[in-house]
């Protein structure tokens, strides 16, 4: 049976594209999705007349949840490497930085992990003020972030914010995020389509040569190099192999993650509720003489 393909595209015009996360129930990133991404963004480097494209997502309560945490660490870290040499997620989000063509995150709803990773890597994050939720919660759960965003946060919000983030693991919601960098803007959740979709037009309309060269080079001043992110994935596979890791992330799969769930709505607060069974006290301490 053909699996179902996970990001729709919409050509709204042979300028303007809308890419559609659409992966049931929370929008979990895979090797299936970063196959697909990887397809998209080759079109996105060889297509003469897209100038922009918006990522969206299907579901009012996910942008993207995280990446799949029940898929087998070893099947993902034994795929092929991509274009660059890198590792396929990375490959995808380096090229995502550097397609010519504006690239724009239109964030209502979740996006932590690798959600946040792939909002991180687009040219510009709208998000909604009441429903965007945007978050690193890597660390809460013992594992350090695979995709780079110790490379990507401290250049958007400074050292301090960064590390708020990534060591705090906990969400943000839109209002917060654009106080600190993490979107361009926050808006009215009724206003976040109208307005990407108007921008997204403004700029279709505009000359490619002139968009491609003029991001060009803001990258040149503004990304960070290559080589700064295959070691933090190596960290991030050694990391969630840790016994300690893999109870904590087991206690979560037991509350829902994953799932339509109020564990997934709220994991910036789940993950700080784990206790290790050699913290627990005994339900029935032996009195001090």
């Amino acid at each position: 049976m053909t699996q179902a393909a996970q990001i729709r595209v919409t050509r709204h015009t042979p300028a303007y594209w809308t890419a559609t996360f659409d992966h049931p129930p929370v929008n979990v990133i895979g090797p299936p999705t970063i196959l697909e991404l990887d397809a998209l963004i080759s079109q996105l480097e060889t297509d003469a007349s897209v100038r922009v494209v918006v990522f969206d997502s299907a579901n009012p309560e996910f942008f993207i949840a995280h990446y799949d945490m029940f898929v087998d660490k070893a099947i993902t870290s034994a795929m092929t490497p991509g274009r660059s040499g890198m590792h396929p997620w990375l490959d995808v989000l380096t090229r995502l930085t550097r397609v010519p063509v504006a690239t724009i995150a239109c964030i209502r709803g979740r996006a932590r992990g690798a959600g946040s990773e792939f909002a991180l890597a687009c040219d510009m994050r709208f998000a909604s003020r009441e429903k965007a939720v945007l978050g690193q919660f890597e660390v809460g759960v013992g594992a350090v972030p695979g995709g780079g965003p110790m490379a990507r946060l401290p250049q958007l919000m400074g050292r301090g914010r960064a590390l708020e983030v990534l060591l705090g693991a906990d969400d943000f919601g839109g209002e917060l995020a654009e106080r600190y960098g993490y979107v361009n803007r926050a808006l009215p959740d009724g206003d976040l389509l109208p307005f990407v979709d108007a921008f997204a037009r403004r700029l279709a309309g505009f000359e490619k040569a002139a968009i491609t060269e003029t991001k060009a080079f803001v990258d040149q001043a503004s990304l960070p190099p290559d080589d700064v992110f295959p070691p933090a994935l190596l960290a991030f596979y050694a990391s969630v192999a840790r016994p300690e890791t893999r109870a904590r992330s087991l206690a979560l799969a037991a509350k829902g993650l994953q799932t339509m769930s109020d564990t997934e709505l709220r994991l910036g607060h789940h993950v700080a509720g784990y206790v290790a069974p050699a913290e627990r006290t005994p339900p029935n301490p032996t009195p001090t003489p």
